[in-house]
């Protein structure tokens, strides 16, 4: 393989031999190749994008290869001829593909009963696991965002049981609940839900920020604490688990609130849609949020009582 080193360049290329005796340096030079991602090239060589760790790193590990009597060199490459840049792009991206799904595994089998294990020892090693690998995908593995938001998931999972925990009722009455403005399906029902069934005389306020009101008790919004989603569980499902609410009922109306809200057909029901539709439009129009608050209610004790 032939290389270029006439423009600026692109790459740094690391070339070694290491006495035959030498069986411990060997692989310990390895080791340290996979924890800085170098890439093996075909022919011989190992390649990293050319920057200022990447390179201090090389020299590092080259002047250690020398002092194992070994010989070593690090060259500024701006191409191969043949690989194109491109290519060596796409073989790194894949090395660090191939290292995503193997931590997606072991995300896998810590989150699957009876192995759960949320725990925060767990939960930093992977985290520390998936660092590391950010930390070399220089050029953005396509599954990178899954396997972050799936470590992500897996961290809030903590307070996540904890609101699992049955509440009661009586912990909750004379409160206000805060949710997000232009309340759609799954908020004017979960507010139905906390009328009819956790506190009668329940005050709710609209924010997009609920440190403005320290007071309420979050519903459906972006943050932790307070209810929302967990797991697979909208917020109306997440509140009749947590406080243990017996109606069978009820039952199909969180079914028909999940398929409106998540539009997965989960469960196949269809009685939620048009009154989702219906919040969107009045949402749409400018109608004030109690006013659509109010209005939804009033469709939910409909839904309540017809469905089947």
């Amino acid at each position: 393989m032939s290389i270029s080193v006439k423009q600026k360049s692109a790459w740094l290329l690391l070339v070694f031999t290491l006495p035959t005796a030498k069986a411990s340096e060997r692989v310990g030079v390895w080791r340290k190749l996979q924890r800085y991602g170098a890439l093996a090239l075909p022919a011989s060589g190992y390649v990293l994008p050319n920057n200022s760790m990447n390179q201090e790193r090389f020299e590092w590990l080259a002047t250690s290869i020398r002092s194992s009597k070994g010989q070593a060199a690090v060259a500024h490459v701006s191409s191969f001829d043949e690989l194109r840049s491109e290519q060596i792009e796409h073989m790194f991206n894949e090395a660090r593909t191939r290292e995503y799904r193997l931590l997606e595994k072991d995300l896998k089998k810590l989150a699957k009963p009876p192995n759960r294990d949320t725990s925060e020892p767990g939960i930093l090693r992977l985290k520390r696991r998936l660092q590391q690998i950010v930390d070399i995908d220089f050029f953005g593995s396509p599954i990178r965002a899954r396997i972050e938001e799936t470590v992500q998931q897996l961290e809030s999972d903590d307070g996540k049981e904890k609101a699992r925990e049955k509440k009661s009722p009586k912990d909750y009455v004379g409160r206000t609940w805060i949710t997000r403005p232009n309340p759609g399906i799954d908020r004017v029902s979960s507010a139905w839900l906390i009328l009819r069934y956790i506190d009668s005389h329940a005050k709710f306020a609209f924010d997009k920020d609920p440190r403005h009101h320290p007071e309420a008790i979050p519903f459906d919004m972006f943050n932790a604490g307070g209810f929302g989603h967990i797991g697979n569980d909208c917020t109306f499902e997440t509140l009749v688990k947590s406080f243990s609410i017996k109606d069978s009922r009820l039952r199909l109306v969180a079914q028909a609130i999940h398929d409106a809200d998540f539009a997965d057909e989960q469960f196949g029901r269809t009685e939620a849609l048009g009154i989702d539709r219906i919040l969107d439009g009045w949402n749409k129009q400018g109608v004030a949020n109690e006013e659509v608050l109010r209005r939804g209610m009033e469709m939910i004790e409909g839904l309540y009582n017809g469905i089947r």
